[in-house]
C-alpha cells in the first residue's frame, strides 16, 4: 500500500502526544511542536481518547504525580484545543481495527488510531514507537509541525 496523501490541517492525534503535554518528566520535543500548532490545526481522535487521557491522569494522581486540582486544569486546558472526538463502531472495531491490529502487530488502543489516520487520509502524531513503524507499514505519513 502506498503513502496516503496527507492533509495537513489536520491530523489524528495519538493519546502518547497529549500525555506529553500533562506531566513535566514526559515532556519531549515533538509533543511540544505539535502542541504549538493549535489553534492553527484540527486534531481528529477516536473514541478512546478521552478515556485514556482521563486514565493516565488518574493513575498520575494515585502514584502522587499530580493532584486532582492538576488533572482539572490539564483537562480544561485540553478541552480547549480544537480536537474532533470521533464515533466508532462495534461494527468497525471487531473488523478494520481488530484485522489492523492482528497485521501490525498491534493492541487494539492502538490500531484504532491507525485505522483512523487510514480512513480519513490523515497523517498521525505519535510518540509511540510500533506505531509509528505500523504506521509507516501502512502508508500513514507522520504529522510534521
Amino acid at each position: 500500500m502506498g503513502k496516503k496523501k496527507a492533509n495537513m490541517g489536520a491530523f489524528v492525534l495519538d493519546g502518547s502526544v497529549a500525555v506529553a503535554w500533562c506531566f513535566q518528566d514526559e515532556e519531549n520535543p515533538y509533543a511540544d511542536a505539535v502542541a504549538a500548532r493549535f489553534p492553527t490545526v484540527q486534531a481528529v481522535v477516536p473514541a478512546i481518547w478521552p478515556l485514556e487521557v482521563a486514565n493516565v491522569l488518574l493513575v498520575g494522581e494515585r502514584r502522587k504525580r499530580c493532584a486532582p486540582s492538576d488533572t482539572a486544569y490539564r483537562l480544561t486546558s485540553l478541552a480547549a484545543l480544537s480536537i474532533m472526538i470521533e464515533d466508532i463502531s462495534r461494527t468497525n472495531v471487531w473488523n478494520e481495527v481488530l484485522s489492523l491490529a492482528r497485521a501490525q502487530n498491534l493492541s487494539v488502543y492502538d490500531a484504532a488510531y491507525l485505522e483512523l489516520a487510514l480512513r480519513r487520509s490523515l497523517p498521525l502524531a505519535t510518540l509511540d514507537g510500533r506505531l509509528k513503524v505500523a504506521a509507516l507499514a501502512v502508508g500513514v505519513a507522520m504529522f510534521n509541525p
